[in-house]
């Protein structure tokens, strides 16, 4: 297996990044960090996944090993391919994302293009014990405070801002406020 390549961006096309690894030019689907890093120009070291099926090779590319991991266990629930799980990968921070599980945030898993309601439920229900969560101080707090979280995020939803634009918004607010205190705060710094 192919875990990890240091080269240097050669190229992109519609199916990855082109890293020139001691001459011999490896195309990797890759993240978006990833695809940040390569811009820089210069040598980069990318964690690798290998996924091999009888008709072809694939590898796929991270940033770090936090996203390669939740990558590998996305891919054991059912129905999510290598192409979905790298999507769901590149959405957002790997952290987040478990984040999301722990607190069975269906909705921030079906807003990502390939993914619907069963689909969304699915990759909860089947990683949530699965899942280790690293606290972070920027994450929004896994618990008790948890549901008021979510009412918050989701009373802003309702406003029209994206999943994603209103965890955003929540980030700045104090936590420890009640649910409407904090979209009312998240309102006025926008």
């Amino acid at each position: 297996m192919i875990g990890r390549l240091r080269g240097t961006p050669a190229g992109r096309s519609s199916d990855g990044l082109l890293l020139d690894v001691s001459g011999v030019g490896y195309l990797v689907a890759a993240t978006p960090g990833v695809m940040r890093r390569a811009e820089g120009g210069g040598e980069i070291t990318v964690d690798t996944f290998l996924h091999v099926r009888e008709d072809t090779l694939q590898l796929y590319g991270f940033a770090d090993g936090s996203e390669r991991e939740l990558f590998t266990q996305l891919l054991t629930v059912s129905g999510i391919g290598p192409k979905v799980a790298l999507a769901v990968v590149s959405g957002s921070p790997a952290a987040e994302l478990r984040r999301a599980i722990l607190l069975e945030d269906h909705a921030r898993f079906q807003v990502i293009p390939g993914i619907g309601k069963k689909t969304a439920e699915r990759i909860v229900l089947e990683l949530k014990d699965k899942v280790a969560f690293a606290g972070d101080d920027q994450m929004a707090p896994v618990g008790e405070e948890a549901p008021a979280h979510l009412d918050a995020r989701d009373a802003l939803v309702e406003l029209g801002y994206s999943v994603l634009e209103a965890e955003q918004r929540l980030a700045d607010v104090d936590p420890d406020l009640p649910p409407a205190e904090r979209v009312r705060l998240a309102l006025r710094a926008a």
